[in-house]
């Protein structure tokens, strides 16, 4: 029986110390989300050239877990201590992935993003040009603009009156 008692108490002990690290950390988190450490002009602006690990398809500088709030901190601590923001970037993407670099590097492959959409901007812009001149030479040719005779205009009088007359109600 006294077995059964000190199992049963070890139990309700394990609950209510687990109940306890959970208000804690719940209080730990609080205190980091409404206390953020002085932002840093450094940190903010590698902070703003990252994505979130922890929030998918969000920025860091807008993520709002714990672990997105802790990176933001850890980042403003580096950056305290001298780190600059390439290094910062550098370390992110060293611990977490390429895959989290919100703008492509100017070096490498990366540049291919920065290259090929103005290029492919500039090159439909210049068939659209090429195409519309070759349209407006096709429909005004200087041989199709032609003056007609006297003779053609008094042939035409002619068949306008004729034509009028035609058209004549009768009463």
């Amino acid at each position: 029986m006294k077995e059964k008692i000190s199992k049963s108490v070890l139990i309700w002990f394990i609950c209510l110390l687990a109940l306890r690290v959970g208000d804690l950390s719940a209080g730990m988190q609080q205190e980091l989300l409404s206390n953020p450490i002085e932002p840093h002009p450094v940190a903010e602006e590698a902070i703003s050239r990252l994505k979130s690990p922890y929030c998918p398809g969000l920025m860091l500088e807008v993520c709002t877990s714990l672990q997105g709030a802790l990176l933001r901190d850890s980042l403003q601590v580096m950056a305290g201590e001298g780190g600059s923001m390439q290094e910062l970037v550098d370390w992110v993407i060293s611990n977490h992935g390429e895959e989290y670099l919100a703008y492509p590097r100017t070096s490498g492959a990366g540049l291919m993003a920065w290259v090929v959409p103005p290029g492919m901007l500039i090159l439909g812009v210049s068939i659209l040009v090429f195409f519309l001149r070759y349209m407006r030479e096709d429909d005004v040719e200087p041989s199709a603009i032609r003056v007609i005779s006297e003779e053609e205009e008094i042939l035409l009088r002619e068949a306008l009156k004729e034509m009028e007359t035609s058209e004549e109600p009768v009463f």
